[in-house]
């Protein structure tokens, strides 16, 4: 079965409601092949949502597009990090599959779970200088 027609006959948040713009998001980032926008349901002070505009069914199942579209969808990850780390000191990335993976399309929360720059040195020293 083609990604195409794998993504027809499941339901999918990202492909049938964000991406065609049914349930409206507050875009962080946008290229072609690619959108980030604020969680609509978020579990950090700061909780972004990166994925590839195109179904891909997870990070172990590429789809059609393969490594090509997950080299784009990371760049806009990397941004967004960026973007976080700049503006609250620290960011974390995480996507999953299998059972853990709720939404079957290839997603990556790129968040700051509200700890200060005091709170997280404390926690994680300043190894990285």
């Amino acid at each position: 079965m083609t990604t195409a027609a794998v993504a027809s006959s499941i339901s999918d948040f990202y492909c049938h409601q964000a991406i065609p713009g049914l349930t409206p998001v507050k875009v962080v980032a946008e290229t072609e092949d690619v959108l980030a926008f604020e969680h609509t349901n978020p579990a950090y002070p700061v909780h972004v949502v990166v994925v590839p505009k195109e179904h891909t069914p997870s990070l172990l199942d590429l789809g059609d597009r393969g490594e090509d579209l997950l080299a784009k969808v990371m760049e806009v990850v990397r941004q967004v990090a960026a973007q976080v780390k700049d503006e609250h000191g620290a960011a974390s990335i995480t996507t999953n599959v299998g059972l853990y993976q709720e939404s079957q399309h290839l997603h990556f929360h790129v968040y700051h779970r509200g700890e200060s720059k005091e709170q997280i040195l404390a926690m994680y020293g300043h190894h990285d200088g």
